[in-house]
């Protein structure tokens, strides 16, 4: 589920914007995810815990 308003992203500027050259998880990455496990896509998602967190519990 990608918007619009993914082209106007602007890329870290600073290690205090990343981790690990990761970019931080913005509060629109969120809604995001929110929205798609609201919709009628997600029906047979249940019981478990979806990470938003641009990988970094993957290591």
């Amino acid at each position: 589920m990608h918007s619009s308003g993914d082209a106007q992203r602007t890329p870290p500027q600073s290690a205090a914007e990343s981790v690990g050259g990761i970019p931080y998880v913005q509060p629109e990455d969120v809604t995001e995810a929110m929205l798609f496990l609201a919709s009628d896509a997600a029906r047979y998602i249940t019981g478990v815990t979806l990470p938003v967190d641009a990988g970094h519990a993957a290591g």
